[in-house]
């Protein structure tokens, strides 16, 4: 299912702004949980996470072997399996994943495609000089291809 359209509660986004200031220069990170419907996903919370990328994360590819915190990000895997089961008890899913780019655009990476799972909404925002600003969510195609989500404002 390749829903379009992520609903997201107004501080859900601000929340996602604030914790990607605060953190600049590094990424941020952290996992939405939600419901999945027909009509789209329809976040519940928003879970702020840890950045966990390390030189150990970028040794499964030799070209990001130099990257770090600040140009890429990771969840523990120990973190997404506690979520993950938080989320089933009480009746939700992980529906999506957000993360900052630091002074460069709200659009993927080819390392974003590459680590991305189908059926996630992808929240990116970007944050220039310490300042979040633009933020889209993208979703994988059946191709394995970014395309951009609707996100939609619910009160």
């Amino acid at each position: 299912m390749n829903n379009t359209v992520l609903k997201l509660l107004p501080e859900h986004l601000q929340n996602i702004r604030t914790h990607a200031e605060s953190t600049y220069p590094d990424e941020c990170c952290g996992i939405i949980l939600g419901y999945l419907a027909i009509e789209g996903k329809t976040a519940v919370e928003v879970m702020p996470t840890a950045n966990a990328w390390s030189t150990e994360a970028a040794n499964f590819s030799q070209e990001n072997a130099m990257d770090s915190e600040r140009q890429r990000y990771a969840i523990a895997p120990q973190v997404m399996l506690q979520v993950q089961r938080e989320a089933r008890d009480r009746s939700l899913n992980i529906i999506g994943i957000y993360h900052s780019h630091t002074d460069n655009p709200a659009i993927p990476s080819e390392c974003d495609r590459i680590y991305a799972w189908q059926g996630y909404s992808y929240i990116i925002v970007s944050v220039q000089n310490g300042k979040a600003g633009e933020l889209k969510s993208w979703s994988l195609d059946n191709n394995h291809q970014f395309q951009l989500e609707s996100i939609e404002n619910v009160n």
